[in-house]
């Protein structure tokens, strides 16, 4: 498609960095991660005005995450010069907002090795205008991570692009050739490793991050943890099992799952496994939970739940369901139980936050917390509780 009105009449792809712009910076090829040094690939985070909102998520969880990227900035105009840590967690972290792509590369100091497009927008597709910034990485030398439904190495346009500045395109969602697509087995029922999903109520409500604070804090703790991702972003952030579940044909959802989470038990031999949710299990408009139930079987659910969102995300006619209802609802659907509740604490105080944990522990009579908030004790503890056998085979080995 042309290039916006205020870029060159020229394709993007062809484009120059412009003279200016090299007296500030000093041109570097892209560079994977190094494997002796454990250095990462350099990485800005384009999230155009979603920037720690829900349709941020992927940019939120690489600032807050990420053992693949070391992330310079995130591109937001509308919060330029704020940290990044400051305005997700009320915690600086020295990654700073810049308004467009020359203000990041001119406080990376040089060309970063990829631009990470950070916004997962309800259509999964990209915009006129965004298609536009990422040529425009792309001429610049970058190359492009994209966890989008839309395949930006099948585009033509963005083909010529890749060909012209020799860089990569990696499309996150892109599922394998169908003809090496797994069904379901049944051998995960042989499997004698505990698995932990991380469920929610809704969407976009802090599953994986609850699935990675839980992950790392067992693993620092002597107990081996390995997360399987079932999303874009925590593909993005480096996790080294799992898929991208809402692009697999539905068919082989179930399948896929439990043959990475095979895959991940043979290579590590973990303590348990934690398995990352999707959507809700009662949500409509999602179906990746009831995959996530069937291709994982669980031997138990962590739920996730926002207590001041009032309506599904995106669905304003949809009103929240009760962490009670989803309970049931998990429960009645699968042959697992729910051990513990987690709280989303958006829009919420600290006081409203404590009074939540109270109200929804003496409710469900489970464990509650917040993994953001409160010590990752807490969650340790209610995995724990839920797999005595973890902590006796810990004290039996502790090598």
């Amino acid at each position: 498609m042309p290039p916006s009105s205020s870029a060159s009449s020229r394709p993007l792809f062809d484009l120059k960095p412009p003279p200016v712009f090299h007296d500030l910076v000093e041109r570097e090829a892209p560079r994977p991660a190094d494997p002796e040094t454990h250095a990462a690939a350099t990485a800005i985070v384009y999230c155009e005005a979603n920037f720690g909102g829900i349709d941020g998520k992927t940019a939120n969880g690489l600032v807050r995450h990420s053992e693949k990227y070391e992330i310079l900035s995130v591109i937001d105009s509308k919060q330029v010069g704020q940290d990044t840590g400051t305005v997700l967690d009320g915690r600086a972290n020295g990654i700073p907002i810049c308004r467009d792509l020359t203000d990041a590369m001119t406080i990376a100091g040089a060309i970063p090795d990829y631009f990470i497009f950070g916004v997962a927008p309800i259509t999964g597709m990209l915009s006129p205008d965004e298609r536009d910034i990422v040529l425009e990485a792309m001429a610049f030398g970058m190359n492009i991570v994209n966890g989008l439904h839309e395949f930006l190495s099948d585009d033509p346009e963005f083909i010529a692009a890749s060909r012209a500045s020799d860089v990569t395109i990696l499309d996150i969602r892109k599922p394998r050739d169908k003809k090496h697509l797994r069904l379901f087995s049944g051998r995960i029922n042989d499997l004698a490793c505990p698995r932990l999903a991380v469920l929610g109520t809704d969407c976009a409500i802090g599953k994986r991050t609850t699935a990675t604070i839980l992950a790392r804090a067992l693993n620092d703790r002597g107990i081996k943890a390995v997360m399987i991702g079932t999303g874009q972003t925590g593909l993005i952030q480096g996790a080294r099992y799992g898929l991208a579940l809402d692009a697999v044909p539905s068919q082989f959802c179930a399948g896929e799952l439990e043959a990475t989470i095979l895959e991940a038990c043979e290579a590590e031999d973990p303590d348990i496994i934690i398995v990352e949710g999707q959507g809700s299990l009662s949500h409509p408009a999602f179906s990746t939970s009831s995959f996530i139930l069937r291709g994982s079987v669980p031997d138990a659910v962590i739920l996730q739940h926002a207590p001041a969102r009032t309506h599904r995300c995106d669905f304003e006619a949809m009103a929240m369901p009760d962490p009670a209802d989803e309970i049931a609802l998990i429960e009645t659907f699968a042959a697992t139980r729910v051990i513990g509740l987690t709280i989303n604490h958006e829009n919420m105080t600290a006081g409203e936050t404590d009074a939540a944990i109270a109200r929804y522990h003496g409710e469900l009579g489970i464990p509650v917390t917040d993994a953001l908030t409160r010590s990752p004790d807490e969650l340790v503890a209610m995995t724990l509780a839920a797999f005595p056998q973890i902590e006796r085979k810990r004290i039996a080995d502790p090598a």
